[in-house]
């Protein structure tokens, strides 16, 4: 979808989603009901030098440029580095009333999804200068997209899907289940070959979904890649995932983290 509008006249799309509160526990060690689920370990293979300053909410790379979407209010930015040697090609801040979530480049339009206002913004990825917005119901947190239509996370376990190969976007909903138990938190996400991977906030995994049904078909423990001396006081959580699509190499990083990780897949069970 093209959209060249004004922020100040914003494309109304209402989405609306529900915070849930019941799930299933994560932890592979502590909870059985996951045994059923394929467990996968992340192999560290190869590392790089990524910007502490990035509270890192969305990561995508795209033609040979690594997108960043960091938030917090009064903070929040949109910073583009070239790809692979991570030069920073430019930057934007935020308006200040703005909680930069997840982010996702499509048909010439960059999204950037913004927390608990209701707005996913339209940017152009050249200039990085908003030029409209689309209006949803609840929170946002992860962003992602194939083809045509965006996938969004709200921290739940349900996913909303906007089809944007209409000209009235067309929303659903699936919800993610992880041994038959919702699976909540979902945060950031990323189409990878097929699955939405998407990462399970305040948790070192990563779930794979089955974007047709909402099955999560495995499970990634990624425990343990950044190491207790890259760590200060104000390093969060893993977050960000990124597929290289000349490549295939799947990178992995956190909020306000010094590295970012090539990361391949061991079977654990």
């Amino acid at each position: 979808m093209e959209s060249r509008q004004s922020a100040s006249s914003p494309l109304v799309v209402v989405l609306l989603w529900t915070f849930v509160i019941i799930g299933v526990d994560v932890s592979h060690a502590a909870n059985s009901d996951t045994a059923t689920v394929p467990w996968y370990r992340a192999r560290i293979v190869a590392h790089k030098p990524f910007p502490r300053e990035n509270f890192t909410q969305g990561l995508e790379i795209v033609a040979g440029e690594l997108y960043v979407s960091s938030g917090l209010y009064g903070k929040s930015a949109v910073r583009v580095y070239r790809w692979p040697d991570m030069v920073l090609e430019r930057d934007t801040l935020l308006p200040k009333q703005f909680f930069a979530e997840g982010l996702t480049l499509i048909n010439e339009s960059l999204y950037v999804l913004t927390w608990r206002e209701g707005r996913l913004l339209l940017l152009d990825p050249k200039t990085l200068q908003v030029n409209g917005a689309m209006q949803y119901g609840g929170e946002g947190w992860g962003l992602t997209h194939h083809g045509n239509t965006l996938w969004l996370s709200d921290g739940s376990n349900r996913l909303t899907r906007l089809d944007l190969s209409t000209p009235t976007p067309t929303v659903s909903t699936i919800e993610v289940t992880l041994a038959g138990k919702a699976l909540r938190r979902l945060n950031e996400l990323e189409w990878v070959d097929g699955e939405i991977w998407a990462n399970v906030w305040q948790t070192d995994t990563i779930a794979r979904i089955n974007p047709s049904t909402g099955t999560v078909t495995g499970m990634i423990d990624a425990q343990g890649l950044l190491q207790a001396d890259d760590r200060l006081r104000d390093t969060d959580v893993l977050n960000g995932i990124a597929r290289d699509p000349e490549t295939g190499q799947v990178w992995v990083t956190g909020k306000r983290w010094p590295k970012m990780f090539q990361i391949v897949l061991e079977a654990q069970n």
